[in-house]
């Protein structure tokens, strides 16, 4: 089967809709299927494609009608992002029409139900995104409190909220951040380097190759992700395979990922209560350890294994009813 799988983001981009995108190309070239990816899908391609995937349902919706038009029959899936789920979907029509013309709806996490109008829940298939854990991972240094943030700076990721909660640790603390992440904005790039400037306890590392960023994430003590909005993190899933704890915003997003009872939420966009749970976490080994148990309850969820799995089950589906 040929499987076109559209993409507003370059395929091979550290974005992370790319990142997924490339991913679930991977993983149907492997089932046996041919994939092509595009960021547009045009008429012209139509006899190519007897299964399309888009990512974004606002951005990619001219390809989604097109299509539709096209192959009235034929199956399409459309995968929800962040954007979609928590910006797009309560108010923008074309997000809205693009749920209406889908065969199936993928989310990355659980809590994506909730954003669903009624009519539409039905065809969500939830496909956690799956990781793998470096061969050699580092171990960790034996003098600081390596704090790990894998995140693009952009005003979504709150991405310095990290750097301002250990600005606000006491002196004895040894928490230490390292950020891996492009600056979207020149804006952004000076902004972290200023922070560099003042704050002993952070740097930025930017733009880190995957590899890079998983060693850097194997020897951390946990990982902070302070997003406002996360359709799925992609960061979330590779700490749980490297067994890091996480300690995360309490955003939707996340909450479909880790469960309503994980212990390492802080209140979103506040300094005060991430800075508590950084210097519980450094200090209070028994909270830690809560942490890292969790983590490691939830591995299962996101393998290659379970993740290839869910697609060949989603896809069985489609042509099941189609049929």
């Amino acid at each position: 089967m040929k499987i076109v799988i559209v993409t507003p983001e370059a395929p091979g981009t550290t974005l992370g809709n790319a990142i997924t995108a490339g991913r679930w190309g991977g993983i149907l070239r492997e089932l046996g299927h041919r994939v092509e990816f595009t960021r547009e899908w045009v008429p012209e391609i139509k006899d190519e494609s007897d299964l399309l995937v888009v990512l974004h349902a606002r951005r990619s919706h001219q390809s989604v009608v097109r299509f539709r038009s096209c192959y009235p029959n034929r199956p399409l899936i459309v995968a929800l992002t962040g954007t979609d789920l928590y910006g797009d979907l309560p108010a923008n029509p074309e997000a809205r029409a693009s749920l209406e013309l889908a065969t199936r709806l993928i989310a990355l996490q659980e809590a994506a139900r909730d954003q669903l109008p009624e009519n539409v829940r039905a065809k969500l298939v939830v496909i956690y995104q799956s990781a793998m854990p470096p061969l050699n991972p580092r171990q960790p240094l034996p003098e600081i409190f390596e704090v790990c943030v894998l995140s693009h700076l952009r005003d979504v990721k709150d991405p310095l909220r990290t750097a301002l909660a250990a600005r606000a640790l006491p002196l004895e603390s040894c928490v230490y951040v390292r950020h891996a992440g492009r600056a979207l904005s020149a804006e952004w790039a000076t902004k972290a380097k200023e922070e560099e400037r003042v704050n002993k306890r952070y740097r930025w590392l930017g733009d880190l190759p995957h590899d890079c960023a998983m060693d850097l994430l194997s020897g951390a003590r946990v990982l902070v992700l302070s997003s406002l909005m996360e359709g799925g993190s992609s960061a979330i899933a590779e700490a749980v395979t490297c067994g890091i704890p996480v300690i995360c915003s309490e955003i939707p997003g996340n909450v479909g990922m880790l469960g309503r009872d994980y212990p390492g939420y802080f209140r979103t966009q506040d300094t005060g209560h991430l800075a508590e749970l950084l210097r519980l976490a450094e200090t209070d080994r028994d909270f830690l350890q809560s942490l890292r148990q969790r983590v490691l309850a939830l591995q299962a969820r996101f393998t290659p294994e379970a993740e290839s799995a869910s697609w060949s089950r989603l896809l069985s589906s489609v042509y099941n009813a189609r049929e």
